[in-house]
């Protein structure tokens, strides 16, 4: 009778969110995950160990659309719903338990299985913030529960497993290799990771002797060194900075393709996206340090200590962003950091002067508010505590609440204790207003010298060229800084008199690569005077400039076309192939360089909106095939694929240009003519939007 009358109760509970942490606290999930690419499922089997807080008759594991076989020797029963699976007990308070289950699932999101039914590297990667791991390992969606998780991986045994944890065990079974990982502390579920694929990879050891290692795929050996970058030098100082040792046992990063976020904190696990995978050229324009950095501080602030909530979000974004922009103060230096923070000032500013500020502790803030106010809330902090009391409040708070949750009151009162100050001032301007405190950050940036000549030559924006000149030409002396020296040619690009090609003679001379792609970027109609001189942009060692410039020249000076083309010929660029996809469709309307080539040029162009690419690479191939109105079958089914992508912005954007061909008479003749051979769920949007 206890059974069917808990039974109407919990019939009761479907479909609302149940708050379980202060009756039970889940200790250890471990346990072996079998991931089947073919049908994109996964099976399971596993034990969970917790112990129970409060007396109750049932407890839930969070569990989406799960098919789940109960061991028979489980002392309990279980009942499954949409999104949960019900544990149902006389659980006593105090008492510890255990229970074994097998699973099955289909995730729709948090894992992904990418390339498996293309021509692409085969991947499976997953991302559990905002998708929640439940999707594909019953485990608990509140972050405030925190479980250590002992998981192995059976996977094909020609592909490597990275995943949570030190690798303990790896051993064949047929054609397939399981692969163990051991926790030895908490987290929470959003943060369990795996990814699989062809990967080698390289290892650095840290000062303090954690082991650093930094996957890729083979075909990018070469890639390797610029890709990771500072990583050791980025692990060494925040070790230094933050005064703790690294709270978890190695640390993985590995790139994904088609990744949805640029990084993810998973726990000793980043997972980035590979377009930040490049060369040393393309370091300069595009490279990993930021995120890199974003993610490793993440480790300690999200992973160790986590928010109890989305209120106090900050204190991992905030935290992230700024000791990031601190560790990229140690290696670009003080001008860098110094500008960062005046670009996200100017950016915050603009947003409480149209009336849209929102205050660091709301909920939905966005993430400018949540990363970048919260990055200026602490340099404020840092400033009014003094550095040797903020260090060693943010120690205190790590260390008191290490492996647990926290909220914004828990770190106030750590810096209060350390600095002897009252914060209540601090808090209602940078925690609780919803405006930018644009004077009091304007006073701290210039603190900067460099900022101070910045505000300066910006302020000359208005004022007569002959009248500027002369602080113009002081600013392109040697050696130039990067960031006046561009604001220098944004002010020649205002100009239209000859007076200026003595200027941006100077600026070109100057050696200075982002002054140089300055030029590139805003002098769109290119004096004869200087062509000599932005041709030399061909050679900088800088994709964007190469980029800019071709096409620039292109338009310029059609009469060298063939010279462009064979300079940056097999030129690739980014990993997004920006220079390749520009040449392949600038060489299809140059009808006088290689004309028998156009066939051959025009497969090349369009195959690049194949799934087998990384999505930004689709999406530039897409772009540039809309720019010259040709689309080969082939593009339209892949632009009908990709509506569907799991890459929000890229499924956006191919939907608004799938709307903009539907438009055109002659591209929406061929789309409906498609539209029923198409797979259903590729054309799902077109069918919903268009029938």
């Amino acid at each position: 009778m206890r059974y069917f009358i808990w039974l109407g109760l919990f019939l009761l509970s479907i479909g609302v969110k149940a708050q379980q942490t202060s009756t039970v606290d889940f200790t250890k999930l471990a346990g072996t995950v079998h991931l089947l690419p073919e049908s994109k499922s996964v099976k399971g089997d596993i034990k969970i160990d917790f112990k129970i807080l409060k007396a109750t008759d049932s407890i839930y594991l969070d569990a989406k659309n799960s098919e789940v076989n109960w061991e028979e020797k489980n002392q309990f029963d279980f009942k499954t719903t949409v999104d949960k699976i019900w544990i149902i007990g006389d659980f006593e308070k105090g008492k510890s338990y255990s229970f074994n289950f097998k699973y099955q699932m289909n995730p729709k999101q948090t894992m992904y299985f990418v390339g498996w039914d293309n021509e692409g590297s085969n991947q499976i990667w997953t991302q559990g913030q905002g998708k929640y791991t439940s999707h594909w390992l019953p485990s608990i969606d509140d972050l405030n529960e925190k479980i250590e998780f002992d998981l192995a991986y059976r996977v094909p045994k020609n592909y490597t497993v990275i995943a949570n944890g030190k690798l303990t065990n790896k051993k064949t079974q047929g054609d397939q290799n399981i692969w163990s990982f051991d926790m030895k502390n908490p987290m929470s579920s959003y943060l369990v990771a795996v990814a699989v694929g062809d990967y080698a990879s390289a290892e650095e050891k840290s000062a303090s002797g954690v082991n650093l290692k930094y996957y890729y795929e083979p075909n990018q050996k070469d890639k390797v060194e610029a890709t990771y970058r500072y990583s050791k030098q980025i692990f060494d100082y925040f070790e230094k900075e933050i005064g703790i040792p690294f709270p978890w046992q190695d640390y993985k990063q590995i790139p994904v393709r088609d990744f949805l976020y640029a990084g993810m904190e998973n726990t000793g696990a980043t997972i980035f996206s590979n377009q930040f995978v490049t060369d040393s050229v393309g370091f300069v324009d595009r490279n990993y340090v930021n995120v890199n950095a974003h993610e490793l501080a993440h480790q300690w602030f999200g992973d160790f200590i986590t928010e109890t909530s989305s209120e106090h979000h900050w204190l991992q974004e905030g935290f992230a962003t700024f000791y990031a922009l601190l560790a990229e103060r140690e290696i670009f230096g003080d001008d860098y950091y110094y500008y960062k923070l005046y670009e996200t000032a100017e950016q915050l500013k603009e947003l409480s002067d149209n009336g849209k500020g929102e205050a660091l502790l709301n909920p939905k803030a966005s993430s400018l508010t949540f990363y970048q106010k919260g990055a200026w809330a602490l340099h404020i902090l840092k400033e009014k505590a003094g550095e040797e009391a903020f260090n060693k409040g943010v120690k205190t708070y790590l260390l008191k609440h290490a492996y647990k949750n926290v909220n914004t009151d828990d770190f106030i009162k750590e810096i209060e204790k350390a600095g002897q100050i009252d914060l209540s001032i601090y808090k209602k301007d940078w925690l609780f207003q919803s405006a930018f405190k644009a004077s009091e950050a304007l006073n701290s940036l210039k603190k900067s010298k460099f900022i101070q000549e910045l505000l300066m030559l910006k302020s000359l924006r208005n004022t007569a060229l002959e009248d500027k000149k002369a602080q113009l030409e002081r600013a392109l002396q040697e050696p130039v800084n990067d960031y006046l020296g561009q604001e220098v040619v944004y002010q020649l690009a205002q100009e239209n008199s000859a007076e200026v090609i003595p200027l941006y003679k100077m600026a070109f001379e100057s050696n200075n690569l982002l002054t140089r792609q300055a030029i590139a970027i805003t002098l769109s109609e290119i004096p004869q005077q200087l062509k000599k001189e932005f041709e030399t942009l061909l050679d900088d060692d800088s994709y964007l400039t190469k980029e800019k410039a071709f096409m620039s020249l292109w338009q310029n000076f059609p009469e060298k076309a063939s010279y462009y083309f064979d300079k940056l010929k097999g030129v690739e660029g980014f990993q997004d192939k920006n220079v390749e996809i520009l040449w392949l469709t600038l060489h299809l309307v140059s009808p006088d360089y290689e004309s028998g080539q156009k066939p051959e040029i025009f497969k090349r162009l369009s195959h690049y909106t194949a799934p087998q690419y990384d999505y930004a690479i689709r999406e530039n191939a897409f772009g540039y095939l809309y720019q010259i109105d040709t689309f080969s079958k082939q593009s339209y089914e892949d632009l009908f694929e990709s509506t569907a992508h799991p890459v929000w912005r890229f499924r956006n954007f191919c939907r608004e240009l799938l709307d903009t061909l539907w438009e055109n008479p002659k591209h929406r003749a061929q789309l409906i003519a498609m539209l029923d051979s198409v797979p259903s769920a590729h054309a799902a949007y077109a069918k919903k939007k268009y029938n």
